[in-house]
């Protein structure tokens, strides 16, 4: 086939077409996605797939080695640690995409705004992203968390412990994407299609929902793939230095917390609960990866 028919026959296909057309060939991609969507749905069901509960101790069975009763072995306490990973997967995974569901409206919305109105708007709205960003990372999620821990919002430590961290991982998600859609949207208002829209009458809200959202779509949903495994990363951090969920509630930051401790001694612990924070973020990495390079054209050329 000629450069110019294989040319041809891609200005022919719609974009989603275009975009299946190039992430089925990254085996990688594919391959973490149905990772991800796997770990998902085992966290989901949970209760029915581990074989005791997260709390359940075996007493006569404290610490003991990966064996055919407990496939990982158990912890200090007798649980058993396979239990606690499938549960853990549930909290980690649900708290990180959540936690990106709710940045990605925060920052789409907000980046919309001082983009499409910019002047002045644009000029305070960014400085006080620069002001957000000025402070460490780190500094301010432990400060948002330990902040709303004082108010004392719930009586339950587990659901307020929940809302702490997707509060502070919220706060720190939304405004890298705030920058991108703002960018995205400030050269987008230049295009003949914006001009167009605006020559027919639509309001700016139409215009920045039907027009120009879909059309930045691809660098979004990137970032977010990106983020997904950054928030995994810090819920583990939050839960480790005490700051996260606590035990006997299990996360994937929790079980390393635990772990650490004897990790050399009884090096399972921490072993098995780093195995699967390391293949989910890895997982979520490659996937990212294969989005930008379906979704980018300069990427593809």
């Amino acid at each position: 086939m000629s450069l110019k028919t294989e040319t041809m026959g891609a200005s022919n296909r719609t974009p989603w077409q275009n975009f299946s057309k190039e992430i089925k060939k990254n085996k990688t991609a594919i391959a973490s996605f149905f990772l991800i969507i796997f770990l998902f749905i085992i966290g989901l069901l949970a209760n029915y797939v581990a074989p005791y509960s997260f709390d359940k101790q075996h007493i006569d069975f404290i610490l003991s080695p990966p064996s055919s009763t407990f496939f990982l072995g158990t912890d200090s306490l007798g649980r058993d640690l396979f239990s606690r990973l499938i549960y853990g997967a549930r909290i980690s995974l649900t708290i990180a995409i959540v936690t990106a569901i709710i940045s990605l409206i925060g920052g789409v919305v907000y980046g919309a705004i001082s983009g499409w109105f910019g002047g002045w708007v644009d000029s305070i709205m960014m400085r006080f992203v620069d002001v957000l960003y000025s402070i460490p990372t780190l500094v301010l999620l432990i400060l948002v968390k330990v902040i709303f821990d004082s108010l004392n919002t719930f009586e339950n430590p587990e659901l307020r412990a929940l809302s702490g961290i997707l509060l502070s991982l919220s706060i720190l998600g939304w405004m890298s994407l705030a920058r991108v859609v703002r960018g995205q949207v400030l050269q987008a208002k230049s295009l003949a299609f914006v001009e167009s829209a605006q020559a027919l009458g639509f309001s700016s809200f139409r215009i920045v929902l039907k027009h120009i959202i879909p059309n930045i779509l691809g660098p979004i949903m990137v970032l977010i793939t990106f983020q997904v495994p950054s928030n995994i990363l810090f819920e583990s951090f939050l839960s480790f230095i005490g700051l996260g969920l606590q035990p006997p509630f299990s996360s994937w930051g929790v079980l390393a917390s635990e772990g650490w401790r004897s990790m050399r001694t009884y090096p399972h612990l921490i072993l098995f609960p780093g195995i699967m924070l390391f293949f989910t973020m890895l997982a979520f990495n490659f996937l990212g990866d294969g989005l930008r390079d379906a979704l980018d054209p300069k990427l593809k050329r």
